[in-house]
């Protein structure tokens, strides 16, 4: 059977040798078989006439401050990232002149949901940005709504002011976090809502 019809010569006549009998069988059948070829010695002589190079860089070329001064000056930093860690971002173009990652964030940084209404008016080309700015449109404007029904409660309305403030970062560190994939954080209802909203446009 052939097993291997794209190989030029059969398995077995590749086939690997076994490894050589203990040295005590190897004694007791000396008679049977031929002796096993030596090579000879090496002397110091042959040796020292081949000269040793080293096609490796001095160990200070990868380590201590030449070496990190070295990535520093080529606008590499600590973990190999350009402009300190986003090399991805500047790949994806949007309508104001302002990076994908930063752009998405402000959806969420700049007075939700004004921010977003803003985003939504004025970024035409990246979906990522329109994405988080519908979300944080929708989201935030629901939030508002609530901020006014619970207005009778000055407990009620800090509760949720200091949540306010603890989504808005959650969601502006997700979308920067995620611009480099352009991985959408989807928040329940209103991340759907808004994904919708983009695919549709």
């Amino acid at each position: 059977m052939d097993f291997a019809p794209y190989q030029d010569t059969a398995p077995e006549h590749e086939r690997a040798l076994s490894p050589p009998p203990p040295l005590q069988n190897r004694l007791s059948d000396s008679r049977s078989r031929s002796p096993l070829p030596q090579s000879p010695p090496l002397n110091r002589s042959s040796i020292d006439s081949f000269p040793v190079t080293s096609a490796l860089p001095a160990p200070g070329h990868f380590g201590g401050s030449h070496g990190r001064d070295n990535f520093e000056n080529r606008g590499v930093r600590a973990g190999g990232d350009i402009e300190g860690g986003r090399p991805n971002v500047d790949l994806f173009e949007t309508s104001l002149p302002i990076r994908l990652d930063y752009e998405a964030m402000l959806a969420y940084l700049l007075l939700p949901p004004a921010g977003g209404v803003l985003l939504l008016v004025l970024e035409h080309k990246s979906d990522y940005v329109r994405f988080h700015a519908w979300q944080s449109s929708l989201l935030f404007a629901a939030i508002f709504l609530l901020h006014l029904i619970l207005t009778f409660s000055a407990v009620l309305s800090w509760m949720l002011f200091i949540a306010d403030i603890a989504f808005i970062g959650f969601l502006a560190l997700h979308a920067y976090r995620d611009a480099d994939a352009l991985d959408r954080f989807e928040v329940p209802f209103f991340g759907g809502l808004a994904s919708s909203f983009v695919d549709n446009e």
